[in-house]
């Protein structure tokens, strides 16, 4: 497992094209052929992530549009703080996000309008890392 301050050294975000919704289907719902980026079933609904476009094609109504950023450092599931550390660096300039956490990376869903201000405030915080171990 990696220290956070590896991790946070490298990190690099990286916008995926396009525009990403989250919908609520009912439990019963048919998803056979949806090409959803993502699902979690909730006791109230089923809740999926796609392409905006492939929603809209199928009647969905989206519930919060937006970007998709992949955090291409490899982080370990069991990795210390990384998610606080990123949800920090974004709370703390304005930007709300949506983690899922995946085998190899860390994927961030963000208002599509905070977008350039997310990777912006993500190369900060690897920046300040580097800054603090410099000056440290």
């Amino acid at each position: 497992m990696q220290p956070l301050v590896s991790l946070l050294r490298s990190l690099n975000a990286v916008r995926q094209p396009g525009v990403y919704v989250y919908c609520a289907l009912p439990l019963e719902a048919d998803i056979s052929g949806l090409p959803a980026l993502a699902m979690f079933r909730e006791r109230e609904a089923l809740t999926v992530v796609l392409e905006e476009s492939e929603a809209l094609t199928r009647r969905l109504e989206p519930r919060f549009r937006a970007a998709w950023i992949t955090l291409s450092v490899y982080s370990d599931l069991e990795a210390v703080g990384l998610t606080a550390a990123v949800a920090r660096a974004l709370a703390d300039a304005g930007i709300s996000c949506n983690v899922i956490a995946a085998v190899h990376h860390d994927h961030l869903f963000v208002p599509v309008a905070a977008a350039d201000a997310a990777l912006a405030a993500l190369a900060r915080l690897g920046k300040n890392v580097i800054s603090d171990e410099n000056t440290g």
